[in-house]
Formats: structure tokens, C-alpha cells, sequence
């Protein structure tokens, strides 16, 4: 789980292909990203100042836009 402005970024517990964010400190959650067999699996999310990184099943992606969208680094 990371923490990105006023949001909560983290893998989904019940669907580890999905990302869910919360605005009220985890109390709810909601989906951010429905997963994509293109990506695989998230294992682990990074904050890495203007960009989140994740670690997946499918290597390495980065996400600029809080983890609406996701492109493979390398």
C-alpha cells in the first residue's frame, strides 16, 4: 500500500490483477485499475515521486496518472 496525496494506493486483496484506492484513510476502498492479462498480476507498488512503479507477474510497469493507466518499463 502506498499513500499519494490525499489517496491510498494498494493491490487488491481479494484480486491481486486489480489496484483499488481510498480517499477516507482505507475505510473504503474502490476500484483504480480492473486488471489486464497484459500486466498480470501486482505484487508490489512503488512511490517513486511523479510515477507509481509496480512489480508484476509481467514485469515491471509504471503508471503516471495515480494507476489509472500502466505502460512496461524497459
Amino acid at each position: 500500500m502506498i499513500n499519494r496525496s490525499k489517496e491510498l494506493l494498494r493491490i487488491s486483496p481479494k484480486n491481486p490483477a486489480q489496484t483499488e484506492y481510498s480517499t477516507n484513510d482505507g475505510r473504503n476502498w474502490n476500484i483504480r485499475h480492473p486488471g489486464n492479462s497484459a500486466y498480470g498480476e501486482f505484487m508490489d507498488l512503488t512511490d517513486n515521486g511523479d510515477e507509481i512503479l509496480a512489480t508484476t507477474s509481467k514485469g515491471l510497469f509504471f503508471s503516471k496518472n495515480e494507476g489509472r493507466n500502466w505502460q512496461k518499463r524497459g
